[in-house]
């Protein structure tokens, strides 16, 4: 190995520039062969006026050497800041984002020594599209985007990940209990792919009793994939089990650009004490150096970094009240067992794989490119949100009966998912929020008909504030009924 690969690093904000120097210390020592770009982002970049925290040199050059490394970024509160490893994510399609949580007894305290999961979180739809609103002085929504082609990506990538790493069983999380068309989707979309992959066990649970199964019995898992919120909610709780949030690492991976990262955030009240644990950086440092072709020096590191743990040097998060070391004290300890192998914990061992190589973290052409399916979507009718305060459910109703028209017919009022009309019960609770389902008479409905029927309610003085069209696809429902419909 002669050249040296270029990757792009940001050192990050509060304890980011302590571990990131101790991090490259390490990976310099080890032979890694990496040429730095070092970029500014995160708190000082938002501070100096610049919204999205990152600024057009730095996106420049993660274009340009694909790899990132990333120590932990502050966003500031208040002022609209967007998070910006939300923006990354999402702006350089790193759909996937890999947790690997593992036990370190009997060296690192922990009720569960016997764990070793992998959680596969979706990395760019969910509530995490950022996409809220404000609609009348008590409400306010966020939407809960998830799509089929994202759903297969990161399904597929669980499967892919599980049979290049001789994973015998992924798990599916959900909420499609009650989320039956969003999670529903995402189910649906493992248990169609889950038949590709006849010699991988697979199991579904839903998010609260799987959440509480991590807890109580993580041994019990593989891999698991779910959606973008419970994911990020339950790899730090994973990682939390296994003796530390500070251990782990994560890798987002794209299909053409990789970001490696701890899991934890900058932690700004012990920033410039020089005691923050490295450790989280340096399992995502060794992730980089697999996927970047250069396995034997992630080995390497691995086995330095277990040796030193079971020599007992440990950092103060971890030292339950023995003598602890401070970040570069624990690097230097670190560099010391490079080349030694832990007695007490089974050795490592990377090698190049289809999986490490960076030129194969694409799905197979043929996935993506599938055809659009040939589904016939139909109008059904509308929602109609209005904003009221001063109406009752039965008064709105009446209303807006005269109102539907020969196109329409008003099918039920809900108030934040509860129907409140026809026959609404008066010991519902309600907000100034309002859905009226309007549905199509005949066949055959256009947008025409719902702008007439808006123009209606609106010259009867009542206040709209948001539309959903209902649609049939394949003459099955595309939308959820309310609560008591």
């Amino acid at each position: 190995m002669t050249n040296k690969r270029a990757i792009t690093i940001a050192r990050g904000d509060g304890i980011g520039p302590e571990i990131m120097d101790a991090t490259l210390k390490i990976m310099e020592h080890a032979g890694a062969m990496i040429e730095p770009e070092f970029i500014d982002i995160g708190e000082k970049v938002y501070l100096a006026g610049n919204s999205t925290g990152i600024p057009d040199e730095a996106w420049e050059s993660l274009r340009q050497t694909k790899v990132f490394f990333k120590g932990p970024i502050t966003t500031p509160q208040g002022g609209g800041y967007k998070s910006l490893n939300v923006t990354i994510r999402k702006t350089l399609g790193l759909y996937a984002n890999v947790r690997p949580n593992v036990s370190y007894a009997p060296f690192v305290e922990t009720k569960h020594p016997n764990m070793d999961l992998v959680i596969i979180r979706e990395n760019e739809e969910d509530l995490y599209a950022g996409i809220e609103h404000q609609q009348t002085p008590e409400v306010v929504q966020c939407l809960k985007l998830i799509t089929r082609p994202g759903s297969e990506k990161i399904v597929r990538y669980a499967f892919e990940y599980a049979r290049k790493n001789n994973r015998k069983k992924v798990t599916c999380f959900t909420k499609d209990n009650i989320m039956k068309l969003t999670d529903g989707l995402f189910h649906k979309v493992f248990k169609e792919i889950a038949k590709e992959y006849p010699e991988i066990e697979t199991e579904h649970w839903i998010i609260d009793i799987g959440m509480a199964k991590i807890a109580d019995s993580p041994q019990d898992f593989d891999v698991i994939v779910m959606p973008n919120l419970y994911g990020d909610i339950a790899s730090d709780v994973a990682a939390q089990i296994t003796g530390s949030v500070g251990l782990a690492g994560s890798a987002n991976i794209g299909d053409h650009v990789a970001m490696f990262e701890a899991i934890h955030g900058s932690a700004p009240d012990i920033a410039g004490k020089g005691i923050a644990n490295p450790s989280g950086l340096i399992h995502g440092a060794i992730m980089m150096l697999v996927h970047i072709g250069q396995p034997e020096v992630a080995t390497k590191i691995h086995n330095a970094w277990l040796k030193t743990l079971e020599e007992r040097v440990f950092t103060g998060d971890i030292s339950k009240g023995e003598k602890s070391v401070g970040t570069m004290a624990f690097a230097e300890a670190v560099i010391e067992r490079l080349g030694q192998k832990p007695e007490t914990y089974q050795p490592v061992e990377y090698k190049q794989t289809d999986n490490a190589n960076e030129q194969n973290t694409k799905l197979d052409p043929a996935v993506k490119n599938r055809p659009k399916p040939d589904v016939v979507r139909a109008l059904d009718g509308v929602d109609v949100f209005l904003f009221n305060n001063e109406h009752t459910p039965d008064e709105i109703g009446e209303k807006l009966e005269e109102l539907a028209g020969p196109e329409f017919s008003l099918k039920v009022i809900t108030n934040r998912g509860v129907k409140v009309y026809p026959g609404g019960f008066p010991e519902t609770f309600t907000t100034d929020h309002w859905r009226c389902r309007f549905q199509l008479t005949q066949k055959n409905g256009e947008n025409k008909d719902i702008v007439g029927l808006l123009n209606r309610i609106h010259d009867a003085n009542l206040d709209f504030i948001k539309t959903e069209n209902l649609y049939t696809f394949d003459g099955e429902l595309g939308y959820s009924l309310g609560q008591g419909q």
